[in-house]
């Protein structure tokens, strides 16, 4: 299971798998890769832990495995 990240991490990690953004919309900021539009949390909330990172691995369709291995 993913550890707890900060939010820039994770937008790093997000577009060194191909996602474009982060793009403002509505509430949260999303991220988009091809056809998915991936919502990702507003980064002045803290870290993200690793309950919602998992989460949001999953909507986007990456393993934890290939998480890890960046």
């Amino acid at each position: 299971m993913p550890k707890n990240i900060s939010w820039r991490k994770f937008v790093q990690r997000l577009k060194i798998l191909g996602f474009d953004g982060p793009y403002s919309g509505g509430r949260h900021l999303f991220m988009v890769k091809g056809e998915l539009k991936l919502h990702i949390p507003n980064p002045h909330r803290g870290d993200i832990s690793k309950h919602l990172l998992a989460e949001i691995l999953r909507q986007a369709g990456i393993s934890t495995g290939d998480w890890e291995k960046i």
